[in-house]
């Protein structure tokens, strides 16, 4: 179906062979309708006319403003969203009824029917558990996901938020970030083959050319040289990779850098497959090695280049800057680190919002140190890291994603007879969302280069050195 375009707008439809173009990419309101001055009004206030009317004694007033804070932000984030409307609407989507994109098993959900758009939470919910089957492609469906879905935060988010997410925030424990990471991780690896592929690599590809579809695998080849050659390995380098997943480019770096490389995970099937890798690859085990463990156990050993590629969102928010300080404590004085961390838009769209709970819900507990890039660079410098430079790599995260969406559909049978419907429906909307979300900006991955920032650190030398960017 052809795109409408509104009179007077200026989107234009891409059609690049290397990604999953665009249909309708309607702005949702956000960041821009969202009230701060209100939203701090409304949280001051409302435990001050309690206070009053009930007449309780003045010390019970911060005490109220405490506790009500959070479910006050919860409850006026969910009337906020219940009445935000498309902003800038550039494209005019198909108009279709509801019915047309799914079907209602459970006659629960009837009313959702014509043009009454069920939310987004409570359609997947209930795609999970098969009261609501979808009419056409995952992804296609999610395309026109406009048409048929709103994005209002509903009342079982609103007490996610609340009650899990913000406690598993604020504590991070090793017990937790053990717990979270083996229950994702150690399902199964032919689970993630299913979508990985033989890389078995869980973090954004590389395209090397937008005007060619490059497979997953040359993908993620371009990837792992770029990551080489950005942090200018050397044979004999003592190379650390924290947050190896299955430890492929932990192997890669040994065999084609002769690096001397050590990559640290919490998955128990990650720490095998990855050491079998290594031998498989050739390269000896004194040269080369996976080690299952927290990355607060690393022993505080000094190494020439330290990588960490979409583990540091697992860190939390507020120990971020407690893993920052132990990488620079065991990084070289003239040692590079190479982070790629996954990022979120400071200029939020509900819909952000409402995927980023799906995800801390159902595919990444515990990953909430996704941040906008500002917040991550002054984390970097605060800590005593001087960054060298940033790459913003979301449309090759959607590439890569979109691709994974394809390997996942093409192993339904498989899947769904080992994991059952819902693994594979959850995984289903994961990955078709999630290539959407990356292509439009909600959410992105940024590549970044930093070192310590110090008096005699050779800044000329390495500015001399040439740059593989993307």
């Amino acid at each position: 179906m052809a795109t409408s375009v509104k009179p007077g707008a200026t989107w234009k439809k891409t059609n690049y062979p290397s990604i999953k173009n665009s249909e309708f990419p309607v702005e949702v309101a956000g960041f821009e309708t969202f009230n701060n001055f209100h939203l701090a009004a409304v949280i001051l206030g409302a435990p001050f006319i309690l206070v009053s009317v009930l007449k309780l004694p003045l010390w019970s007033y911060p005490v109220l403003t405490i506790l009500l804070a959070l479910p006050i932000f919860a409850a006026y984030f969910t009337y906020g969203s219940q009445f935000a409307l498309p902003i800038n609407n550039r494209v005019q989507t198909p108009g279709k009824k509801v019915e047309d994109y799914i079907t209602i098993v459970d006659p629960a959900f009837q009313k959702y029917k014509g043009k009454n758009r069920i939310p987004m939470e409570t359609f997947f919910e209930a795609y999970f558990d098969g009261k609501i089957d979808i009419n056409q492609d995952c992804l296609e469906l999610l395309e026109n996901r406009h048409d048929w879905t709103v994005f209002h935060m509903t009342a079982s988010q609103a007490k996610f938020f609340v009650t899990q997410w913000i406690p598993e925030t604020l504590w991070h424990s090793k017990k937790q970030d053990e717990d979270q990471v083996r229950d994702h991780y150690d399902r199964g690896d032919d689970f993630y083959a299913a979508f990985l592929g033989p890389r078995m690599i869980y973090t954004s590809a590389i395209m090397s050319d937008v005007t060619k579809k490059e497979t997953l695998e040359e993908m993620q080849d371009n990837k792992l040289k770029l990551v080489c050659e950005k942090m200018q390995l050397k044979k004999g380098e003592r190379h650390l990779d924290i947050g190896c997943g299955w430890g492929t480019l932990t192997a890669y770096a040994a065999k084609n850098y002769g690096t001397d490389s050590t990559g640290i995970t919490l998955g128990l099937n990650q720490t095998a497959f990855g050491n079998n890798r290594i031998k498989e690859y050739g390269v000896p085990a004194t040269q080369a090695r996976i080690k299952c463990m927290d990355y607060r156990d690393i022993p505080r050993e000094k190494w020439d280049k330290i990588t960490c590629l979409e583990m540091a969102e697992h860190v939390g928010i507020r120990k971020f800057n407690e893993f920052l300080l132990q990488v620079k404590d065991m990084l070289n004085d003239d040692g590079l680190f190479f982070l790629q961390i996954a990022g979120l838009r400071a200029a939020w769209q509900y819909e952000d919002f409402i995927w980023g709970l799906f995800m801390a819900k159902y595919v990444f507990p515990g990953a909430d140190a996704s941040m906008p890039l500002y917040w991550v660079i002054k984390q970097l410098e605060c800590a005593g890291f001087e960054v060298q430079n940033v790459d913003t790599i979301g449309v090759h995260y959607s590439a890569t994603i979109h691709r994974w969406y394809l390997n996942w559909m093409s192993n339904k049978e498989s899947i769904t007879a080992t994991y059952g419907k819902k693994w594979f429906r959850t995984w289903e909307i994961f990955l078709a969302w999630s290539t959407i979300i990356a292509r439009q900006g909600s959410a992105t991955c940024y590549q970044i280069v930093a070192h310590k920032n110090l008096n005699a650190f050779d800044r000329t030398g390495l500015q001399a050195k040439n740059r593989f960017s993307v």
